[in-house]
């Protein structure tokens, strides 16, 4: 698997996942989300911090100021209630209830009894009772259980002569300004925070956003690799962990770029499954082979030597080239790749190192459409006033050696053994226009079926003691040509560059 088959995987896995989920949240909402509840969180936490701190002021004021005018009142009334001076008493109280704040006072005598009062005071039992309870206190706080809204505080005194309490002085406080006063406030704050709770979702929105564009850049930028296109880079210009995941991107990316190059340009000197096979398993990368049963083909051009020598070496290598191409494209299209070009001789292998159950006939096979190829060429050749070419062909199948030979610092993929051999000899004794194979090869159930033949000559070829019968290869049975000439024709109308 290369590495934009894996890329590839990556991504469609990471696809599947994504689809798999109930709910897909972006990743910007995510952001602000949570840089909105931050902001509220915090300003609902301050507004409640106020909100405390200023309802202890306000009672606390409300403590002083209550304490500070019962006892001077007190003092006011210690003449009067020693006098009985009960008009005096009333116009006091009457002077000190008009007032926003103080809503009732009532002065009792030591006995318990009302010398005076005016506005709203408790009964003459509960201010006993809770005189009683803190009877040691100079001055004594207290809300009535029947102020349901518990908007009153009662601010109680003795009177005293020369230490001696001759009554009491209850003054009634209302705390409804403190209220109106919290209640503006906790106002002010709601709206601040409401304020606050949508200038957070709109600055959490833009700095979401912001946030979250590289990674869609970096989404996009992986797709596009992943689809093969390395040149893709990322434009973020940044000092901080983002442009650091930019800059390693555009790094690796470049890497990319350069082992598809490095992979492209390999697979030009060696076939592209060898190159496939040896770039998946480079820690496998080392000398030695195993027997394998596969095909090998060698197509030699008739006479090229004595051409050669009449033409320009530009042109003579063009020439090379266009043949080449046509047959490597030929072999590419039944499963065979060139091992090698060997001067005007292509060897063309079958079932390595990819393995093939049909190996022996693709070879067969890609001889006739090479043949059949070379002969339109040459037609187009002749209207052009061009010399003619002919190939001769070779074909052999057999349990031969594959693997990697040479030495340790160069090495190459290839195939060797007496099926080889006897490819190539085959080869070299076939004439213009020429496919000849062994008798044990056509006479296969699987070929003879699909092959037309008829028997050639009786050889000899070295490493067998006894002479091998040959055949001549004349076509495919109709049943297997159905897409030949469809193939030749859409091979030979691709343009092809020539020039080295």
């Amino acid at each position: 698997m290369n590495t934009k088959q894996r890329l590839l995987r990556l991504i469609e896995q990471a696809k599947n996942w994504d689809n798999s989920l109930d709910l897909r949240i972006p990743i910007a909402l995510k952001l602000a989300l949570a840089i909105t509840l931050l902001i509220v969180s915090g300003m609902s936490a301050l507004g409640f911090v106020i909100l405390e701190s200023q309802k202890s002021v306000l009672s606390e004021q409300i403590s002083d100021m209550g304490s500070a005018i019962t006892k001077q009142f007190a003092n006011s009334a210690t003449e009067m209630v020693l006098s009985d001076d009960s008009l005096g008493l009333q116009t006091l109280i009457n002077n000190l209830v008009d007032n926003q704040q103080i809503k009732g006072a009532i002065i009792i005598s030591e006995k318990g009894e009302t010398l005076v009062s005016n506005g709203i005071t408790p009964s003459l039992e509960i201010i006993q009772n809770e005189i009683n309870k803190t009877k040691d206190s100079p001055a004594i706080e207290w809300s009535s259980s029947h102020d349901l809204l518990n908007t009153l505080v009662y601010f109680n005194h003795p009177i005293k002569f020369n230490q001696l309490i001759a009554g009491h002085v209850l003054i009634t406080f209302s705390k409804h300004h403190m209220i109106q006063l919290l209640e503006k406030s906790r106002f002010v704050i709601i709206m601040v925070t409401v304020l606050m709770t949508l200038f957070a979702i709109f600055l959490a929105f833009i700095m979401s956003r912001q946030l979250s564009k590289p990674i869609h850049n970096l989404v996009d930028a992986s797709i596009a690799i992943g689809e093969g296109n390395f040149q893709y880079r990322l434009n973020e210009r940044r000092n901080d962990e983002i442009g650091e995941l930019a800059c390693a991107f555009n790094h690796m990316a470049h890497g990319l770029l350069q082992k598809a190059q490095v992979e492209a340009a390999f697979s030009r000197y060696v076939s592209s499954n060898v190159a496939k096979e040896i770039l998946d398993n480079l820690n496998e990368v080392e000398l030695g082979g195993k027997h394998v049963e596969a095909s090998v083909l060698f197509a030699d051009i008739v006479g090229f030597t004595s051409i050669s020598e009449k033409l320009p070496p530009k042109q003579v290598t063009e020439i090379l080239n266009e043949y080449f191409t046509y047959i490597s494209s030929i072999a590419q299209y039944y499963n065979g790749h060139i091992d090698k070009f060997m001067g005007d001789c292509a060897m063309v292998v079958f079932g390595v190192p990819k393995k093939s159950q049909d190996h022996s006939f693709n070879s067969i096979a890609c001889a006739v459409m090479i043949r059949e190829a070379v002969e339109r060429l040459n037609e187009q050749r002749v209207l052009d006033n061009k010399v003619a070419f002919h190939f001769k062909i070779g074909v052999n199948t057999g349990v031969m050696i594959a693997g990697n030979l040479g030495s340790s610092d160069r090495m190459e993929y290839t195939v060797i053994g007496d099926p080889v051999n006897i490819a190539s000899r085959l080869a070299s004794i076939a004439k213009g226009d020429q496919i000849i194979v062994l008798e044990e090869l056509y006479k296969q159930t699987e070929i003879e079926k699909r092959v037309l033949a008829h028997k050639h000559e009786i050889i000899r070829v070295r490493g067998k003691q006894d002479a091998v019968s040959t055949f001549l290869v004349d076509n495919l049975k109709p049943d297997y040509r159905i897409d030949m000439d469809r193939q030749i024709t859409k091979i030979l109308d691709q343009p092809i560059d020539i020039e080295l």
